[in-house]
């Protein structure tokens, strides 16, 4: 698809369609970098997105299981 750039204020701009960024799932704050003399457009993801995709608590055990057993287990003196 061939489109002009525009003039937006001081700078320019291109008209990006909506099936476009539907397509490439851009919406909100996106990331530029120039690559090759090309400009790419790409979705800022929040950190860590996804990271628990796919995690099956049944499958942990018991994280205390098998440590020793605390011999001052009682309360404690401030």
């Amino acid at each position: 698809m061939r489109t002009r750039l525009r003039k937006v204020g001081n700078s320019q701009g291109v008209l990006i369609p909506a099936a476009m960024l539907a397509e490439c799932q851009l919406q909100g704050a996106v990331d530029m970098t120039v690559e090759a003399a090309r400009l790419v457009i790409t979705p800022v993801r929040a950190p860590r997105e996804g990271w628990f995709d796919g995690y099956q608590a049944e499958q942990d055990g018991d994280a205390w299981d098998g440590l020793p057993v605390d011999a001052d287990c009682g309360e404690w003196d401030w």
